[in-house]
């Protein structure tokens, strides 16, 4: 994608825009990206809460900090990732986002350091009123939008989620959480013991035992843990073959179908898919490791994610004796580290609690239709993009078991067909409305992890039966995004001038109105 479109936002071009996007992280990036080509015409901006670009790339900032996919896939499918790794840095991608939204113009039509927290519908006017604080004082700012698009994730940034340990006052050495990472922690020749076993523990463990004395992973149950390449040598030579764009596209495709492979292998022969991934783990451990004990999970393969170890460098951190685990549960924090229910203490100089975080929803802003307040776990996701009773809006949450680039690039192709169907019959308003009293609620995201059920209550429904419920495979996905009809008798459609949006919603084979 090249430059081109909208001014820049310092030349004077007002607060009112076509479409606002919240959140400038890789989704909201690429959302810019796709509306700037596929609709030139078309004015916008993003709101980003914090003072740059990057979201989560940007953010966290523990050592280790990496990709959980390859970057084929995580990647925007319009811009090539042409580096060796494909299990990438944190400090590179960030750079890869930037550069995209430098290369696009996107950095222009960028407000950092605005947070939106209110945003109100009028139907009167076919417009958004979204309320920005400014900075870390009491400023605000006003936009105006006909299309709001949150592109802000689903994860709670301010702080991460840490269990009420009883005795943390008590322990003598430094506690840390990975949301809160000092950029200053010299842990070099240290005993460090870090509590959890997602995606950040069995990260950091690692990184952290390169330099620390010893790292003890303190984990109360296991997780399935997967050791890939760091570097895909198929792309690899591809890129050398065929260029940056066909080997893009063929191993982005390669990689898709073999993520899409393994969920729905894991969803229909557990059993089989739990004994791949153990005989995988118990290759790169010792004869006598008791793989049971610290990598048999108590639940099946994707009933929460699993964790992507880069050349094995977990197990390899084991074998070397660097780090090790310990599956057990805190009783009390103790002055010289943590007492667990077996009676046994782990001694540590530093703690780090990588035990998870919580989720918000849409950045936690609140949202009201012409003078209502909207309740958001009240709300229905429709076609896991849209909520049922909110107009003109759209938002980005990524798959459970295929990286959320996929989704989020999905996402904004769909949003562009919205807005050109709806200019093309001179349309204003599209709302989807869930009229059938035979739809079931069902969780929105359909996983097990700890961060999903503390939050479920604050999130969207799903429903029963389409198109409520989400689809949780990308490629039919793919179709319903792409080539399906966009308007289905739940989305209804209005003119400014049309105050009922219940009534039947347009066919798309309705002709055009005429001026």
């Amino acid at each position: 994608m090249k430059k081109r479109g909208n001014k820049n936002l310092s030349e004077g071009n007002g607060t009112h825009f076509d479409v606002l996007i919240i959140g400038a992280g890789l989704a909201g990036i690429g959302a810019a990206c796709e509306i700037q080509s596929q609709m030139p015409g078309k004015s916008f901006a993003l709101l980003e809460s914090r003072e740059s670009m990057g979201g989560t790339w940007d953010f966290f900032k523990y050592p280790g900090l990496r990709s959980d996919t390859d970057m084929q896939t995580l990647g925007y499918r319009f811009r090539p990732w042409t580096e060796d790794a494909a299990i990438a840095d944190g400090a590179s991608i960030l750079k890869y986002i930037k550069e995209t939204a430098q290369d696009n113009g996107i950095d222009r039509h960028i407000h950092c350091s605005h947070r939106a927290v209110k945003a109100d519908w009028s139907s009167d006017d076919a417009k958004w009123t979204v309320t920005a604080t400014k900075g870390k004082g009491d400023d605000t700012a006003t936009f105006t939008c006909g299309f709001l698009y949150v592109c802000s994730g689903y994860y709670r940034y301010d702080k991460g989620y840490l269990p009420d340990f009883e005795g943390t006052p008590r322990f003598r050495g430094q506690i840390v959480h990975p949301h809160e990472w000092p950029e200053d922690l010299d842990y070099s020749g240290k005993k460090v013991v870090v509590v959890g076993s997602g995606a950040t523990a069995v990260t950091l463990v690692p990184a952290m035992a390169s330099t620390a004395s010893h790292v003890t992973m303190l984990q109360r149950s296991p997780s399935y843990v997967l050791a890939l390449p760091g570097k895909d040598p198929i792309a690899n030579s591809l890129r050398r073959l065929a260029g940056n764009r066909v080997s893009h596209f063929l191993t982005r495709w390669k990689n898709i179908l073999l993520a899409v492979g393994v969920y729905q292998l894991s969803r229909r022969r557990p059993g089989f898919t739990r004994r791949l991934v153990r005989a995988g783990v118990k290759r790169l451990l010792p004869e006598d490791y008791e793989v049971d004990t610290h990598f048999n999970p108590n639940y099946e393969p994707w009933d929460q994610r699993l964790c992507i170890v880069p050349d094995g460098d977990l197990f390899r951190s084991l074998r070397k004796g660097t780090s090790s685990i310990v599956t057990d549960r805190i009783n009390t924090f103790t002055e010289k580290g943590v007492e667990l229910e077996s009676g046994a203490e782990l001694e540590a100089d530093l703690i780090v609690t990588a035990t998870g975080f919580d989720l918000l929803a849409f950045g936690g802003i609140e949202f009201n239709v012409d003078g209502e307040d909207i309740a958001v776990p009240e709300t229905f996701s429709y076609k896991g993009l849209m909520l049922s009773g909110m107009p003109n809006f759209a938002y980005t949450i990524g798959y459970p078991s295929v990286p959320f680039t996929l989704k989020a690039d999905l996402v904004a192709q769909y949003v562009c067909r919205l807005l050109k169907f709806m200019d093309e019959r001179g349309l204003d308003i599209c709302v989807p409305r869930n009229d059938d009293p035979s739809v079931v609620d069902a969780p929105l995201l359909d996983i097990q992890s700890g961060y999903a059920k503390r939050s479920e209550h604050l999130l969207p429904k799903a429903g029963s039966k389409e198109p409520w419920r989400p689809d949780r495979n990308y490629l039919r996905d793919l179709i319903i995004f792409r080539h399906r009809p966009i308007s289905d008798p739940a989305m209804r459609f209005a003119k400014k001038a049309e105050p009922a949006l219940s009534e039947t919603a347009l066919s798309p084979d309705s002709p055009k109105p005429t001026s």
